[in-house]
């Protein structure tokens, strides 16, 4: 009976200790992956629209400026594509990790409402 109150008292008490760390930590990484896959929509999860608008923007024009500056090109086939592409994997880093230290500053959080049939962002 002894050990079970000790094992039962251990178990509390790492479930408490668990359940506050959960509680206290955030989910920056969702904003900053999303920007990392498509620019913008990262800051779109942070509630900054203007920057959400600038960075897709500045993605669409690396792509369509790009590729049209790439394909005018006499050497495009060997240099000009992979450029343009790495260009744009640098934008969507730059991106999603603005959108990662942005949603860390605020304090993102993803999780359940009180009746647990909803969906809540809290910043």
């Amino acid at each position: 009976m002894r050990k079970l109150v000790i094992v039962l008292c251990v178990g509390v008490l790492l479930l408490v200790t668990t359940v506050g760390a959960f509680a206290q930590t955030n989910d920056a990484w969702i904003p900053g992956l999303a920007s990392l896959v498509i620019p913008g929509v990262g800051q779109f999860l942070n509630d900054e629209m203007d920057k959400a608008i600038l960075h897709l923007g500045v993605a669409v024009a690396i792509n369509i400026g790009g590729y049209y500056v790439a394909a005018l090109l006499p050497f495009q086939y060997y240099y000009s594509y992979p450029l343009v592409g790495l260009v744009h994997l640098g934008w969507a880093l730059y991106s999603g990790l603005d959108a990662y230290n942005v949603a860390k500053d605020q304090g993102f959080r993803v999780g359940l409402v009180d009746n647990g049939l909803g969906f809540a962002l809290s910043f």
